[in-house]
């Protein structure tokens, strides 16, 4: 708008306005009845009102409203994709939580089989030397009666040879003594 327009509109209100304020004085105004003037000054008022408001209020009126708008879109947006991530995020520590139980379940089964293999290694062991030291019992057993038999053999041979000697009443001492009863008592076993 130029500067000459607001004087043009001034001056026409004022040349409208001029007739109302020349009314009579000691006439009863009507509600009903038409007065030029206060028509005019009312649209000029709604006028400069409404041009006002719409260079001063509306537009910013309208630019808040659409930049809640767009800001509520931006939240709306901003939610979903935080509520998306959320739900990717769940889901990743779901198959996390799931593959983690899977492997303990792998180690579990491991260590039971394992133990299980341990076990029966060492009942192998145990079978292997239990059959070791019965063996090692077996020819200390063996190895001790065949001792105990000699020794008795020796004994005899001493027994035979001191009652042989007090019958034919000479001492028997000698080595081939002692080898023809070690070789009679031999067939003696033999048989």
């Amino acid at each position: 708008m130029t500067m000459r327009s607001p004087i043009a509109a001034l001056a026409l209100l004022l040349s409208t306005a001029a007739p109302a304020l020349a009314a009579e004085a000691g006439a009863k105004p009507s509600l009903l009845d038409p007065h030029l003037g206060l028509m005019t000054w009312t649209i000029v008022v709604f006028v400069l009102l409404a041009v006002g408001l719409y260079y001063f209020a509306w537009g910013p009126i309208l630019e808040a409203v659409n930049g809640r708008e767009q800001a509520l879109r931006d939240a709306m947006a901003a939610a979903e994709k935080d509520r998306n991530d959320a739900a990717r995020l769940l889901a990743e520590q779901r198959a996390a939580i799931e593959a983690a139980r899977n492997e303990a379940q792998r180690y579990i089964a491991e260590g039971r089989a394992t133990a299980e293999s341990m076990r029966g290694e060492m009942l192998e062991q145990t079978r292997l030397q239990q059959a070791e030291l019965l063996e090692r019992a077996r020819k200390e057993i063996e190895s001790e009666k065949v001792k105990a038999i000699d020794e008795l053999r020796r004994e005899a041979v001493d027994l035979a040879l001191a009652g042989a000697g007090k019958l034919i009443g000479q001492k028997l001492d000698g080595a081939a003594d002692r080898k023809l009863v070690e070789q009679y008592l031999a067939t003696l076993g033999n048989k």
